[in-house]
């Protein structure tokens, strides 16, 4: 059920992380809860400050990129909210990789050597760089799990055009080098992510979060040539932590599995990972602010106002 109810309301949407209030035809009210999810599954436990560490990041990432694709955001009324323009969604996520890592790895370790429809070379290590970073894009599923799919059944199934596609292609590479470049500059590595764009009208749009730890990550810069060396794990900073914990712990969101219990101390670690990667990142000290309710509700009215009157 809505926390909120606003003028003009025509939808809500409650997704894996945010709840999302569609405002007459052309805007998005997105709120970052404190849910979090791993193999399309929301966990049991809300983490403390995530949204707001979301929301944050995302609002500077698409700040320090509107220059290479226009976006969708206009507004962050409230440390966990984001106001922006209503796109008509690709039905595709745009995945792209610059070293061979997480599901990427497990895919190579099997024995495989393509990854949706993109060769792999043969030889590679965990965690080694790709010759050049490739995409391994995944279907959108409104239910369930999403799916690897190639470029090439993307076009055949009509879900997104061929040329569309191919810009599309374009905006994700200098996305993901500009992304690389910021990271650089504050001692990590940015391994992978992904983009979600849409349209208004003829125009392609960047939407929802990108470079978060929920969509993207990092690895420390310092030390990683000595620890892929010796073969050791990277030191990261993401959501994979959470997703290996899961797998040590026999749950993958396969069916029959039970989620393991989460431990006071275990969420709170989860927590410190997130403000860790915000301070990381971002370069400043991360302020948390304790979710008011009425106080947020007040903050949209006021943005909406000014926006649509």
């Amino acid at each position: 059920m809505p926390t909120f109810h606003f003028p003009q309301q025509t939808n809500f949407y409650s997704g894996k992380v945010r709840d999302v209030y569609s405002i007459g035809d052309d805007w998005l009210v997105m709120i970052a809860s404190n849910r979090i999810s791993a193999f399309d599954v929301i966990l049991p436990h809300p983490i403390p400050f995530k949204g707001q560490v979301l929301n944050q990041v995302a609002a500077y990432m698409l700040n320090q990129t509107k220059d290479i694709v226009p976006n969708w955001l206009v507004n962050t009324p409230a440390p966990h909210v984001a106001i922006g323009k209503r796109c008509q969604p690709f039905k595709v996520e745009m995945v792209v990789r610059g070293n061979l890592t997480g599901h990427a790895w497990r895919t190579y370790n099997s024995g495989k050597r393509t990854l949706c429809g993109v060769a792999l070379p043969e030889g590679l290590r965990e965690n080694d760089y790709f010759p050049t970073p490739i995409i391994t894009p995944s279907t959108k599923a409104e239910v369930g799990h999403d799916e690897d799919i190639s470029k090439e059944e993307i076009i055949e199934r009509g879900l997104v055009a061929q040329n569309e596609y191919e810009q599309l292609e374009k905006y994700t590479f200098s996305l993901f080098e500009r992304g690389k470049q910021i990271a650089a500059k504050r001692g990590l590595i940015l391994v992978d992510t992904k983009y979600e764009f849409g349209k208004i009208g003829d125009e392609i749009y960047l939407m929802d979060e990108i470079h978060t730890p929920d969509s993207s990550r990092y690895f420390y810069a310092d030390g990683f040539e000595e620890r892929l060396a010796a073969g050791e794990p990277q030191k990261q900073l993401s959501k994979e932590f959470v997703r290996e914990w899961l797998i040590a712990n026999n749950f993958m969101g396969k069916e029959g599995q039970q989620i393991p219990a989460m431990s006071t101390d275990w969420i709170n670690t989860i927590s410190n990972r997130y403000v860790e990667l915000y301070e990381q990142l971002i370069g400043g000290q991360f302020i948390p602010v304790e979710v008011d309710e009425k106080a947020t509700e007040q903050k949209i009215l006021a943005a909406l106002k000014e926006l649509i009157g």
